[in-house]
């Protein structure tokens, strides 16, 4: 892995975290191909969620990954992680997953839920080797996001799952 901190991201880098979220989705798009491409979380939207956003640096000071965590309901709900693909399997992701699991529990939550494709090789079976479970949605948020998807035809391009870890 190298030399990574990973932090809280910062005000003014919200607009480049676009940019990783854009290029870490091509890698999803090549074996997914969806009609269209995937457009990343606004800045502005991601800044002003409620929970947290942490990133990956470089030793040359360099964002190539993210994680944004949502906080709604009292859940904690691990929204996006994206990576740069030249900066793939390497264990960034796998940081980014542990340090938002650690801030969530630091924020008093005993849960993390995220929602993913259940059969793409570093969606699903990735956060089950990262301790998370499938589980089944419940409450007024997780199904609306399951809704989302449904609506948004995410669903069409695979099986799609909640999965939860307990912090």
């Amino acid at each position: 892995m190298g030399d990574l901190t990973i932090r809280a991201a910062r005000d003014d880098e919200h607009a480049r975290l676009e940019d990783v979220e854009r290029a870490a989705d091509t890698v999803l798009e090549a074996l997914l191909r969806p009609e269209r491409p995937s457009t990343p979380t606004p800045a502005a939207d991601r800044a002003s969620a409620p929970g947290f956003t942490l990133v990956a640096e470089d030793g040359n000071g360099r964002l190539v990954g993210f994680v944004h965590v949502l906080e709604d309901a009292g859940e904690a709900h691990l929204e996006q992680v994206s990576v740069l693909p030249d900066h793939g399997r390497r264990g960034t992701g796998r940081a980014l997953v542990e340090a938002a699991c650690a801030g969530a529990r630091e924020r008093g939550h005993r849960a993390i839920t995220l929602r993913t494709f259940a059969d793409v090789p570093w969606n699903a079976p990735f956060y089950r080797s990262a301790g998370f479970a499938e589980s089944e949605p419940s409450g007024a948020a997780q199904l609306a996001r399951e809704a989302d998807e449904r609506a948004s035809g995410l669903d069409r391009l695979g099986r799609r799952v909640q999965m939860t870890r307990e912090l």
